[in-house]
């Protein structure tokens, strides 16, 4: 007889470790199956429109032919211009509440205010950049319109993972700064930003998303049905221009022309998909990549 051979006890604790592992392993299988079978569909259904002249074209024919061009250089415009404004306002508003506010009534209610806003239909968003952005600032219809609009939508998801990530950083690294006589904007932005960037691209990760796909805020502040532009120019559209967008387009073909190939709506949406998946996948790339230069 063996001096370490498995006793009950440790062979019904292996029986269950088994266990949670296939249940588990079930209930991810479950989740990640229904989205593969969502893309897969898209893109087979899609797949006769799909090229590169699809991509690079203008809609013609009263939406019915063409491509997307001027859709998804719209849709470009908006998520980047909504993000150069929404990330640096919610990364300085949250190193703000985690590093220099105090815990009093004031800082509670902020916060309490951008949990609220994270909850806010997106429909409220689009009547408040119509009145604020729109009529009150005399901006008009516009692509910056659209873009303050979403970023006002967007705030609340930077600024609760900036703060999560602020919180992550060791205290013991901003009292080791602090002690050899930093000041604490020193310390922030020497020790704790870097620290806390992968976290930081968590929430712009989740902003592209939101941003691309929003309808209802760039219908009622700056997106338009039909808006012809050069074919191939990145640079076709003025911040002041009205802008068609990829999600009102897919809207548009999908409930308000008669006649468009069957697969028009699914290859817009397969594009729109990629659209976020490839911003995503390059800022999951770059927060790996940072990730793994941490010490700690």
């Amino acid at each position: 007889m063996t001096t370490f051979a498995e006793t009950p006890f440790v062979r019904a604790r292996k029986r269950n470790e088994l266990f949670a592992k296939l249940v588990f392993g079930a209930m991810a299988a479950l989740l990640v199956t229904p989205l593969l079978s969502i893309v897969a569909y898209l893109v087979i259904q899609g797949a006769p429109l799909l090229s590169l002249d699809f991509l690079v074209s203008n809609p013609s024919n009263g939406m019915r032919a063409g491509g997307i061009w001027s859709a998804l250089l719209g849709t470009i415009y908006l998520v980047t211009l909504s993000l150069l404004i929404a990330a640096p306002i919610g990364v300085l508003a949250a190193v703000y509440l985690n590093e220099y506010a105090e815990d009093n009534w004031f800082t509670r209610v902020i916060n309490l205010a951008v949990v609220n806003l994270a909850g806010v239909p997106s429909i409220v968003h689009a009547l408040f950049g119509l009145g604020a952005f729109v009529l009150a600032a005399g901006i008009g219809r516009s692509v910056l319109a659209a873009s303050l609009t979403l970023s006002i939508m967007t705030l609340p998801v930077i600024i609760a993972s900036t703060k999560e990530a602020l919180s992550s950083v060791p205290r013991a690294f901003r009292e080791a700064c602090w002690n050899v006589g930093a000041t604490r904007w020193q310390t922030i932005r020497g020790i704790v930003l870097p620290n806390s960037v992968s976290g930081i691209l968590t929430g712009v990760i989740l902003q592209v998303s939101r941003s691309a796909g929003e309808t209802a805020p760039v219908m009622f502040t700056g997106a338009i049905f039909f808006r012809p532009i050069p074919e191939g120019d990145p640079f076709a559209y003025s911040i002041f221009d009205q802008c068609m967008a990829l999600s009102m387009h897919l809207f548009s073909v999908t409930t308000q022309v008669n006649g468009a190939p069957p697969a028009l709506p699914y290859a817009t949406a397969v594009v729109l998909l990629g659209t976020v998946l490839a911003v995503n996948a390059t800022a999951i790339g770059l927060r790996v990549y940072l990730r793994s230069r941490k010490k700690w």
